[in-house]
């Protein structure tokens, strides 16, 4: 009898086995489908990923720092999909996407700062309060390395272009982020030549770019992204490794 129930059950679990496969393989046939709609439809469209939205009939596309959608009427769509509690779920997959290409980032473009075992990654600007107030914490703890990348803000901050390449043309650039970031030149003439570090900085706002940053500070702290000046959100992902989220930004 028991030999019989077991025959059942292993008949039962290759079923469902093969059926799921089935489904898996009909789901992949379907998704390639209407990729080459996709692609026959908008030729030179250039994407990095494509897959089934969490709309129904509608399939998410991400190209860079860019989320949007196809449908398979022939149409793209470019905007951002709510739920009915609020989630935004476009900005949820730019962020899943952003934080993937974090992973692969040359940090020798960065300015390293500090010598600890946990790794931050920033994207700041020179004349941000926020980007400052994030360094005024961060200076205190000796158990961090940050990678940082300038994105001066030239519209709201006009010397931020200017103190990002002061800082990066400088033989101690450790000493002259701090004088930067403290204020210390603040309303003071920069003397530096008018192309000194223009390439690396524009390297940096490309890496930038190409992630999606919009505004400072944003922070990737162990592989957790941390967008604004939120604190205690930053002393918890170090000390804790726990992710919450999500303040303000400048």
């Amino acid at each position: 009898m028991k030999t019989a129930n077991n025959k059942k059950l292993m008949v039962g679990g290759l079923m469902m086995v093969i059926m799921t496969a089935a489904g898996f393989s009909m789901a992949n046939e379907n998704l390639r489908t209407e990729k080459d709609a996709l692609m026959k439809t908008f030729p030179n469209l250039k994407m990095d990923g494509f897959r089934e939205s969490p709309l129904k009939g509608l399939y998410e596309i991400t190209a860079g720092d860019q989320v949007f959608y196809f449908s398979p009427e022939g149409y793209l769509f470019f905007g951002e999909l709510w739920t009915k509690d609020g989630k935004n779920l476009t900005a949820e997959m730019r962020e899943k996407v952003a934080t993937e290409r974090i992973n692969s980032l040359p940090l020798d473009k960065a300015l390293k700062v500090g010598n600890g075992p946990k790794k931050v990654i920033e994207f700041t600007d020179p004349d941000c309060p926020y980007c400052r107030k994030v360094d005024g914490y961060l200076a205190k703890r000796t158990d961090v390395t940050r990678y940082i990348y300038f994105v001066p803000l030239r519209r709201i901050h006009p010397d931020a272009e200017k103190k990002a390449r002061y800082i990066l043309s400088q033989s101690d650039r450790n000493k002259a982020f701090h004088d930067v970031f403290t204020g210390q030149l603040d309303g003071k003439p920069i003397s530096i030549a008018e192309d000194a570090q223009q390439q690396q900085l524009e390297e940096m706002e490309k890496i930038a770019a190409g992630i999606g940053i919009r505004g400072t500070p944003a922070l990737w702290i162990e592989g957790a992204h941390v967008n604004g000046a939120d604190i205690q959100l930053i002393s918890r992902l170090l000390d804790e490794g726990k992710e919450v989220s999500k303040p303000q930004s400048h």
